[in-house]
């Protein structure tokens, strides 16, 4: 392989690690969420099993 396609090579992967590295570390320094503000799925009415017939 030729100079030239090691320094793209190394430029193009140093670039994706670069950018997975950075979504991980704002992904994870996050705050907590309260599990009170979180929404489940028994909570939602959908208005369908009031009148089933």
């Amino acid at each position: 392989m030729t100079s030239a396609g090691w320094i793209i090579m190394v430029l193009s992967i140093g670039s994706v690690l670069a950018l997975v590295t950075f979504c991980l570390i704002r992904v994870l320094a996050l705050p907590p969420v309260d599990m009170d503000e979180i929404k489940g799925p028994l909570e939602i009415d959908t208005g369908d099993t009031s009148d089933a017939d």
